[in-house]
């Protein structure tokens, strides 16, 4: 029977005010013979029949029943029972009667459960009882949302992980026309493509990136997302299709090969062909032993480690100890994991050309690594060392960045700086005598590491470093002076004047303190004559507007 025109899931929702599972949720399942009312909505569930698993249809979903409804004195008013095959019906429809759709969505696959409706939600406002069975559904996704793309999953598919646009996948289907006509299909071993790079019509990567490995799924595409008005020749020893058509497309994800953008710029990507082992990867400092095939883009090789007979290669993260894409992406990889590397020159050897051990890298080229992660040794985190193992580490850090620095590596001189003041950090239990030259150290680190930023321009964080030391040496003329520097280059001449006044009270015949008083005074000669200019002219405009006034009067 179908209920009353206009009755559909909203009128539902508004009959009731808790949504599907919520009582399920909060209250302990149902034992079975156990009878109790859903939420306030006056429908009452008695489980006869334990389902499966954990999840429930949802709204818009169609879910398959058998089911026998009768009044509340036994009148038998409908059933499926009479007949072999059960319902297929689409939650929050009202096919049936409003309340069963409500009662269906707390079900579970294989349950059998009795339901007590109102009148408001029963057969021609009459209570009335419904010993459901719900022996399947399939769940329904508007994936456009706008009706252009409904996907029917058929089965699920293994895992969480979707495939992302940059991924690589493995697709089988078939499409057909509303008639049944064939107009596409792949192999039986499917087809391989980039989602990025679309296929077949724009519904499918749209409904790919859905998708988990081995899922199978019913697409209805209508022609926005198909071939809308144009049609499609026949192809490849298929049917045309003709314009405007809608189609249904069976699909399968067979599966997947992420491929991840290591440097958020498409420089750098990493296709994993093996998954690794564990949770952890290498971080910055630790010690990785990788075989590698290197190849240029026509495919020829110039450089491998680690096979026929090679030695594999050992290196030091972030040592710049291999070109900046491979060391990128060797730091993003697990044991075990075995990926393909596309670098681009600015990642690899630039736009010089580089003599390998098997062929020349020509100028700006795109380079390929095949790369295995046989083994890696994490740098000890400062939470692993002894308060000894720390100010050491601490020591030598603050060296490397020294070293770097000298050679005009700003920037990974800073990174150097910046670990050696975490591994002395004042979340460490110290010793008196320990605790003054971790200070001593930490502090040293962020002066040099305010050296660095002032070099590479970044005056804010230059100010936040020195700032850090003030707070612990108020009158560090190092840290002053950087900081008057950085002042200056923001134009925030007030804070720099001050910090220069400070440095001058505890070192007053300082050299470099003087010379950069000296810069302030003619910044500030130079910054009180555009002022003055400034007020020149508004004034000026100001006067002239008047006198125009007074000429009217």
């Amino acid at each position: 029977m179908e209920v009353e025109k206009g009755t559909n899931l909203s009128d539902i929702e508004n009959d009731l005010d808790e949504e599907p599972g919520e009582v399920i949720e909060s209250a302990p399942p149902l034992e079975v013979g156990e009878e109790r009312e859903l939420g306030s909505s006056g429908i009452k569930k008695k489980l006869l029949k334990r389902g499966h698993g954990y999840e429930a249809p949802e709204f818009g979903d169609e879910a398959t029943v058998h089911y026998v409804g009768t009044l509340l004195d036994g009148t038998k008013i409908e059933s499926t029972r009479d007949g072999d095959d059960p319902l297929t019906i689409k939650l929050g429809e009202g096919r049936v009667v409003k309340g069963l759709d409500y009662a269906v969505v707390t079900m579970k696959k294989g349950e059998i459960a009795l339901f007590t409706l109102p009148a408001e939600l029963g057969y021609d406002n009459a209570a009335v009882r419904y010993e459901v069975e719900l022996v399947s559904w399939i769940r329904v996704v508007d994936l456009s949302r706008d009706g252009g793309i409904v996907k029917k999953i058929v089965e699920k598919g293994e895992r969480n992980e979707l495939p992302g646009d940059l991924d690589e996948v493995i697709v089988k289907y078939r499409a057909a026309l509303a008639d049944g006509t064939v107009v596409a299909e792949t192999p039986e071993e499917g087809i391989e493509f980039y989602v990025k790079d679309g296929h077949f019509c724009p519904a499918l990567p749209k409904a790919i990136k859905t998708m988990k490995r081995g899922e199978k799924a019913k697409l209805i595409v209508q022609p926005r997302y198909a071939f809308r008005e144009e049609g499609r020749d026949a192809n490849e020893g298929f049917n045309s299709i003709p314009p405007s058509s809608v189609l249904n497309i069976d699909t399968e994800l067979v599966s997947f090969k992420p491929v991840i953008d290591v440097t958020g710029d498409a420089k750098v990507l990493k296709k994993i062909l093996k998954e690794g082992e564990g949770a952890w990867t290498a971080n910055e400092g630790a010690s990785v032993t990788v075989s590698y095939i290197a190849r240029l883009e026509d495919g020829t090789v110039f450089d491998k480690k680690g096979v026929d007979g090679e030695q594999p290669l050992e290196f030091i993260i972030d040592e710049e100890q291999v070109i900046a894409g491979l060391d990128r992406a060797v730091a993003t990889m697990k044991k075990g994991e075995l990926a393909i590397l596309t670098i681009h020159p600015d990642f690899g050897f630039g736009s010089v050309e580089v003599r390998r051990d098997l062929a020349v890298v020509p100028p700006c080229s795109n380079v390929f690594f095949e790369v295995e992660m046989l083994d890696f040794i994490r740098e000890k985190a400062p939470w692993e060392m002894s308060n000894q193992e720390r100010l050491e580490a601490a020591g030598k850090k603050k060296e490397e960045g020294n070293l770097l620095f000298k050679k005009g590596k700003l920037q990974q001189a800073g990174k150097k700086y910046d670990k050696a003041a975490d591994y002395v950090s004042e979340d460490g239990n110290f010793g008196d005598d320990e605790s003054k030259l971790a200070r001593t150290l930490r502090m040293l680190c962020w002066l040099n590491g305010a050296a660095c930023s002032l070099k590479l321009n970044d005056f804010q964080e230059a100010i936040k470093l020195c700032s850090k030391v003030l707070d612990i040496e108020f009158h560090n003329v190092k840290a002053l002076y950087r900081r008057a520097q950085a002042y200056m280059e923001i134009a925030d001449l007030v804070l720099a004047e001050l910090d220069i006044k400070k440095a001058l009270e505890v070192d007053p015949h300082n050299r470099e303190v003087k010379l950069i008083e000296k810069n302030l005074k003619r910044l500030q000669v130079e910054s009180d004559k555009r002022d003055a200019k400034l007020y020149t002219n508004i004034f000026g405009r100001a006067t002239k507007k008047l006198k125009v006034e007074d000429e009217k009067r």
